[in-house]
């Protein structure tokens, strides 16, 4: 309950709520299996070592992924995109290089590739988005040359849910020998992942949009590349051996999993996964389509109301605008009536100034969510505007 009134989430994008089958799973292993993991030969740690490959070989399994060697925790996407920008920004991209992102793309994909180009002396280059928030592919192509060394797009838009056609993107970059890196946050708990089908060269997610705890993350990266990476921090399960002259690195995936890990949350991530399996990835992408179909038809009935990106192809997320009225004093509005919606630039704030926008408000669906809950945010949309006119 919030002001006395049942709470309808409809802030997903940002986080989703946790099953209890996620919460029991971390409470089991501080409970029962608390211990750092590897390396450690007595009971508790072989244990809690099992249960953490395990989860690696899960995820391998849920994004279709070729070895478990390839998968690599990190604290989320953010970290993930992070680690591949500054390691394969170090290894790869030299000055008078180019690297090509979109016009979509939330801060986690954006900043890390505007400053290792800044360090190396190399341009970030933007495909255009169209007025229905769909990427520009004539832009894309437009773009592509013989100096891109990289291609990084988001899968989904946390904005506009628009859902990004990768699989093209991908194939005509690798006619030119060119890697793509996919921000797949927005994606991996709404609609099925294949990385092999997709045959990106990089793929990121979060676990705390997909059900599972915050702080826990996956990087899945093609071997040829993440074997000619250097490492992106150093000490812990990384070290292989350490001399007083020089140290030696662990073997992939541990090269990039340096420090004690996020064990609580690996075992979250794995019962998320098991919760995601067990209802159907095509059932909640089905079921997510009938909400973002019905909420559609309803704010698009309400004068006033303007729909921010009408993609063909979405998923999960609506952002509007409400006549003149400012998100940020609609979201306020809705808030007291008992409804959780994101208002502002989404960490997207080069997409707003784009849209020349001044933020939208944003609702977000997940597999939780009902046609009333829709109704009853069409209702608190009406009251704004008669609350403002």
């Amino acid at each position: 309950m919030v002001y006395n009134r049942p709470l309808i989430y409809f802030d997903n994008a940002a986080t989703t709520q946790k099953p209890q089958r996620v919460i029991d799973a971390m409470l089991h292993y501080y409970s029962l299996d608390n211990c750092n993991i590897h390396r450690g030969v007595h009971y508790l740690s072989q244990r809690a070592t099992e249960a953490f490959e395990n989860t690696r070989k899960a995820v391998r399994s849920f994004i279709n992924a070729p070895s478990t060697h390839e998968i690599i925790f990190t604290k989320g996407t953010t970290e993930s995109i992070n680690l591949v920008a500054s390691s394969f920004g170090k290894r790869f991209i030299s000055k008078g290089d180019e690297v090509v992102i979109s016009g979509f793309e939330h801060h986690s994909n954006f900043v890390p590739w505007q400053i290792i180009c800044k360090e190396k002396e190399a341009t970030l280059r933007f495909i255009q988005i169209t007025p229905e928030g769909e990427l520009d592919m004539d832009s894309f192509r437009e773009l592509v040359n013989e100096k891109t060394r990289i291609i990084a797009i988001t899968h989904v838009s946390n904005v506009l849910g628009s859902i990004l056609p990768v699989e093209e993107v991908i194939r005509y970059a690798h006619r030119f020998n060119i890697p793509v890196l996919v921000d797949g946050a927005q994606a991996v708990s709404h609609m099925a992942v294949d990385v092999r089908k997709l045959d990106c060269d990089f793929y990121c997610f979060s676990g705390h949009k997909m059900y599972a705890p915050m702080g826990i993350g996956v990087l899945y990266g093609k071997e040829k590349f993440l074997e000619e990476m250097p490492p992106y921090q150093l000490g812990g399960e990384m070290i292989k051996e350490v001399f007083f002259d020089h140290t030696t690195y662990n073997e992939l995936p541990y090269k990039f999993e340096a420090g004690t890990p996020n064990v609580e949350g690996v075992y979250g991530l794995n019962a998320a996964m098991n919760y995601l399996h067990d209802i159907g990835i095509d059932n909640i992408f089905a079921w997510e389509g009938e909400l973002l179909r019905y909420a559609t038809r309803k704010l698009a009935d309400i004068e006033g109301v303007r729909l921010i990106g009408t993609a063909r192809e979405k998923t999960s997320i609506i952002s509007f605008l409400i006549g003149n009225i400012h998100p940020y004093d609609a979201g306020v509005i809705i808030d007291r009536m008992g409804i959780a919606v994101r208002t502002g630039h989404h960490c997207a704030m080069p997409l707003i100034e784009l849209l020349k926008v001044p933020g939208t408000i944003r609702a977000s669906f997940a597999l939780y969510n009902t046609f009333e809950e829709i109704d009853r945010l069409a209702e608190a949309v009406v009251r704004v505007k008669q609350m403002f006119e």
